[in-house]
């Protein structure tokens, strides 16, 4: 080997090492909201799981419950946290598009019933024509708004969107006025037991669309793997022990349910309206999947029509995703989410 040769190998290995020194740590603060598919992760934290796989890699994790679902990302995008629970549509459309490039270490579950629309007093979704709808706009609701129309041949133009806090969504529904909504669970529960609530279209019609993940920063997934070996190691212990079955998991999904504001008999309902990934290989053969970047590129149209990319963005590809295949939707210069089953595959092989 060349002197040369020599000086430029040690030149990148010695950039490689500062580049982990910058971005390692010993301590990282993940942000979570309460939501049937991430009450895991509180109950990790509390249960001391998350403690014994971050003591396992040398690290501290910090978990922090948001009441604010959006803050929670808010505060991740801000640079305040280091991970965050959130769905893939808003992955995208606000630390990804805020220039904050982000990875999915792990697809947890998708919504499977889970977000609906509700009218009252209709029994079809043709129904919703002419409507005042009521939803958290700009969110997932209003995504599952789009398709549902679309599959009736209708557009967002043949009805009026009523912006609506979740928090007021389900006194908004016993209003004379008010006759349909798009939620999701709890509220959805709340919503459908009461007179006249019929449910046109959920999320099962659109399977595998409204994705729930764990997202970091890509500079510490890449510069530290302890995080995501910590991570994904807290979180498939958890999910062992929900599906494992007997008193323990009772006593599990009954610590989520209460912790959710629900008893057990609620928290199982959400559960079967939700897809959840248990088990490591099957959340890796979806996310390697083309289902995904289908999905991706729908949210992305969804997203950019409704002005969710950035002022001024071109089109729905300007912001880049890439997927464990190595293919890249949208700006190949731009990838700022990342779908990657590392850590879910190690976990498969169980090699954590």
């Amino acid at each position: 080997m060349t002197i040369r040769r020599t000086v430029a190998v040690f030149t990148l290995v010695l950039s490689i090492l500062l580049c982990a020194q910058v971005h390692a740590k010993d301590s990282y603060k993940i942000a979570w909201s309460i939501y049937v598919g991430w009450m895991p992760w509180g109950y990790a934290q509390d249960s001391g799981i998350v403690d014994k796989w971050a003591s396992r890699y040398g690290i501290e994790i910090e978990l922090v419950q948001f009441n604010d679902y959006v803050e929670s990302i808010n505060q991740y995008t801000a640079g305040e946290f280091d991970g965050c629970t959130m769905t893939n549509m808003d992955a995208l459309t606000i630390p990804a598009a805020g220039g904050v490039d982000s990875t999915a270490l792990i697809v947890g579950d998708f919504s499977n019933g889970n977000d609906a629309i509700v009218l009252k007093d209709a029994q079809s979704l043709a129904d919703i024509e002419g409507q005042n709808v009521n939803l958290v706009e700009l969110s997932v609701s209003h995504y599952v708004l789009a398709r549902a129309l679309s599959s009736v041949g209708l557009a967002e133009r043949d009805v009026r969107v009523v912006n609506t806090s979740d928090a007021d969504m389900v006194a908004a529904f016993t209003s004379s006025d008010v006759t349909a909504v798009v939620t999701w669970n709890p509220l959805l529960g709340e919503i459908k037991s009461m007179p006249g609530a019929n449910t046109v279209f959920d999320s099962s019609m659109i399977p595998g669309e409204i994705i729930d993940l764990m997202v970091i920063k890509t500079e510490i997934a890449q510069a530290d793997p302890r995080l995501g070996k910590a991570l994904t190691g807290a979180w498939y212990e958890t999910m062992a022990l929900m599906a494992n079955g007997g008193e323990a998991a009772e006593a599990a999904r009954t610590a989520m349910a209460e912790a959710s504001g629900t008893d057990l008999a609620g928290y199982n309902a959400q559960l079967a309206a939700t897809q959840m990934f248990y088990d490591p290989a099957p959340a890796v053969e979806f996310v390697r999947s083309p289902v995904v970047q289908e999905t991706m590129e729908k949210v992305a149209e969804f997203s950019f029509d409704h002005g969710l990319l950035g002022e001024g963005a071109p089109d729905s590809g300007v912001v880049g995703i890439a997927y464990p295949s190595g293919k890249i939707s949208g700006s190949s210069s731009n990838v700022k989410l990342r779908f990657d089953d590392t850590y879910m595959n190690l976990a498969a092989q169980g090699e954590l």
